[in-house]
Parts: C-alpha cells; structure tokens; sequence
C-alpha cells in the first residue's frame, strides 16, 4: 500500500510539475521585454473591418462604438459593423443614426461564432484587408487603428493580439480578475514571443488579414471559444500571431463572483472542446514542427493556474497531515508556482488591495472545481456575461 501512495504521488507531483514548469519558463520569458515589432514606413492605409458582436449589449455599445469613431484613422479607410443580437429597440434605431454598419440577428442559441460568420457573409470576401475583432464593451484609444495598420505594414504580419487591460477596478473581484489578466498577457503573450512563440488571442482586441479571418471562421462550427478555433487553425497553417504590448484595449472586468462562476464554466468547456477537436492533429504538427499548435494544444489540456495552485496547496496539506515525508517537494512546487505568478503580475498592481482580492481566491478556486462538473452544461448553452460597471 505505502509503495502505490508513493506511485501515485510522483505521478501527480509529475503531472502537475510539468504545469508549474511551463508557467515559470514563460513568466521568466517575459522579462526579456523583446516582444516589439520592428519600425517599418507605412506606405498606404488599409481597409480595416472592426467588428462588434454585440447580444445584449444595450449599456455599453454607445461608448465602444464612439470610441472607434474618434479614430485618427482615415474614415473612408475602415468600417464599423455592429452585429446586434437581442438588443432593443431603441438602441437598434440609436445605432442607425450613427455612421456605422448595423445587422440585426436573431438566433436561438446565440454565440459569438455564429455573428461573426453572419457579418461576414453579409459583408462578403475580399473587401476589405483587416478585420479587427472587438466586444462590445471595449475601448480604444483614437490611435488604436493607426497602431493596427502599422503592424500590418510589417512584411509576414497576418495576426496580432493587442494588449488587454482592465476598464474597471471597482470590486475585488474586478481587481482580482484585472491581475488575472494581466498574467495571462505576461505568460501567454509577452512570454511567449520573447522566446519565439506565437502570442495567444484573447477573444477581442485583435486583429487578422481578412480574407484569412474569412476563410477560417466560415468553416467554423464551434459553439464557444472562437478565439482557440482561430488560434489552433493558424498555428496549423504556421501563421504567427504578433503581440502589440504597447497597443491597448480596455475591457470590462468580472464584477461579481457569480458572473466569474458563469464565465469560467464557458471558458473551461470551450477550452477542453477545443482539445477534443484538434488533438487528433497532434501527431502530424509534431512530425511537421509546428511548435505553435503543439503549445497551444497543451495549454488546452493543462489546469487553468487558480485550479492548478489549488490542487497543489490542497495535496501538500493532506500529505502534511498524513505523509510528511512527501509533502517537502509539494510544497517547494507551491514556492515555485507562487514565484512564477508573482513575476507575471506587472508592479502596478502590487498594492494593498491586491492582498484583500486575493481572500478570494479559495473561493474562486472552489467555484473553479465545482465547475469541471458542470462542463456540459456550459457546452450546450451560450452562457451569456452581462456587461456594465456598477458603480
């Protein structure tokens, strides 16, 4: 009995080693600060598409559709398509009277793949040369599509991710979920393409050639998670994705741990539906190179780090009680996984209030395990995220 406890120990610390490894390789990463795209002329301006998928958006779509007509963008040069989807009435006629494209849809089950495909095809192929995703609850500075352009102009740039940050910062919750951000952005953005990989999209705030964007999403079935469909086919094709640390996006953070709850569950299902999906493509991407799915396939398989940390803690705390013996390189993992995280938080956000929104986190992590059992759920419903700061 006591040398299948040390098995099964060396198993999970392995497993769950490998997770905290690959955390702390790209938060280390991260400190190069290399991930900038190199000056180029920009010699003419490009058609830009921005697109807005907007269900049930009614409190937030004015100031994100304002925000991208204060561009200093050429206006003849880009579009605004504003995809409404169970809006109101009357926020549909204000639409209208802006200088915006509006289509109006209505599906039963409604998701974000399913309104973008729908604008494309009302928009058709081969109009325009960028489409730029956006929620409907961003917000971007006027030189946002300026800075969009340029990257474009860069030779081989086909993708990029611009830097999401927080909008709000009223609640714990906010500020807890605004510091989760910002370490995937150190992680899985910044980390990443310092040592040579592709950053990871995020869902708005980034950017693809059109007829590109086109043809994948066209094809795209997923109910959820479009942004892991476009990154895993991209990766295939060996298309990078570029990161534009200096470029901003604001974003509304979670308020409420209810609404995390809710998000997280989406989040997970559409995270283990896109390993399904793709795994089977595992074999040729290895035996081809394509490093940048093989990366992308694991972080799909691999725990989200508020679940990682809280296995972690949970399993050095039994041993503790029950096998100290085992529990010492359990808790050296914790160290470790604690030291890659707080390299991943940027200075700004070190402040007391950090400390109060992290009394959170058993809870979160707690809501986090309940919902691995509740996947399905989340996998055959569009789980909506309400939006507007509360103040």
């Amino acid at each position: 009995m006591e040398i299948l406890l040390h098995i099964f120990d060396w198993i999970l610390f392995v497993l769950l080693g490998i997770n905290v490894l690959y955390l702390a390789v790209y938060s280390a990463g991260a400190l190069c600060r290399k991930a900038v795209l190199p000056e180029v002329p920009v010699s003419d301006y490009r058609r830009i598409l921005v697109l807005i998928a907007a269900y049930k958006e009614d409190r937030v779509i004015f100031d994100t559709v304002n925000a991208c007509l204060s561009q200093d963008y050429p206006s003849d040069k880009y579009d605004i398509l504003v995809i409404s989807d169970h809006m109101l009435p009357v926020t549909n006629a204000r639409l209208r009277e802006l200088p915006i494209e509006l289509l109006q849809v209505d599906f039963e089950k409604s998701t974000n793949t399913k309104s973008l495909k729908a604008a494309l095809s009302y928009v058709g192929e081969g109009k325009y040369d960028i489409a730029l995703i956006l929620d409907a609850d961003n917000l971007v500075a006027p030189s946002y599509l300026s800075d969009i352009n340029r990257a474009f102009a860069v030779p081989g740039v086909r993708a990029v991710q611009t830097h999401r940050v927080a909008k709000n910062l009223n609640t714990d919750m906010a500020y807890l979920d605004a510091v989760s951000e910002e370490s995937n952005n150190t992680i899985f953005r910044l980390g990443h393409v310092n040592l040579g990989r592709s950053a990871a999209l995020i869902g708005s705030g980034m950017a693809f050639d059109y007829d590109l964007f086109y043809e994948i999403m066209s094809k795209n079935t997923s109910l959820g998670g479009f942004d892991r469909y476009l990154e895993l086919h991209l990766f295939f094709r060996r298309v990078k994705i570029y990161y534009l640390p200096h470029t901003y996006v604001k974003d509304e953070k979670i308020q409420k741990t209810r609404a995390f709850y809710k998000q997280r569950r989406r989040w997970l299902a559409a995270q283990y539906e896109s390993f399904r999906e793709f795994s089977r493509y595992f074999g040729a991407a290895l035996r081809a190179g394509k490093w940048d799915f093989c990366d992308k396939l694991y972080q799909q398989i691999a725990l989200p780090r508020l679940l990682l940390l809280g296995f972690i803690v949970v399993i050095a705390l039994f041993l503790s009680l029950c096998a100290s013996a085992l529990s010492y390189k359990w808790w050296g993992l914790f160290v470790l996984l604690l030291m890659a995280l707080a390299v991943a938080i940027p200075r700004k956000y070190w402040t007391w209030r950090l400390l109060r929104a992290l009394i959170l986190v058993p809870y979160t992590f707690l809501l986090m395990f309940i919902n691995l059992f509740r996947l399905k759920e989340a996998k055959d419903k569009f789980i909506h995220t309400e939006h507007g700061v509360e103040e």
